[in-house]
């Protein structure tokens, strides 16, 4: 007959497991954008929202994101007035999160994301 103290316990692991598999598949990163243009990334239909200072939470991103720009690495495109003002491609990192997700889950479909030691310049070009 299981106690109170270990019902306890099981809901405090299930709701810790779901925090970390929550947070494990978004990514964050700072973006400088020009005034009045809308961000997309990886070729996704809705805009990004960019916070105050900069700071974009996503989703995190598949292989086809890695790599190192301009041949490779994230997609992403400014719009202004419906229209594309820049595209490009952006640094990326891989998510050591996503090596403890279920092996099919983590690894193999959200294994990069956006590197949250760098701002993403795209007014000057500078990823730094």
């Amino acid at each position: 007959m299981p106690t109170s103290i270990n019902i306890r316990r099981f809901k405090l692991f299930v709701t810790a497991s779901a925090i970390a598999v929550l947070s494990a598949c978004s990514t964050h990163g700072v973006f400088v954008v020009p005034k009045g243009t809308t961000l997309y990334l990886a070729d996704r239909p809705q805009p990004v929202d960019i916070a105050t200072g900069g700071t974009v939470t996503t989703q995190a991103f598949g292989w086809e994101s890695m790599g190192v720009p301009p041949e490779n690495g994230l997609k992403y495109r400014l719009e202004k007035d419906g229209q594309t003002v820049q595209q490009g491609r952006l640094r990326v990192v891989l998510r050591v999160q996503s090596l403890f997700l279920p092996p099919i889950f983590g690894i193999l479909l959200i294994p990069t994301g956006l590197n949250p030691d760098i701002t993403y310049d795209l007014v000057t070009g500078k990823q730094e």
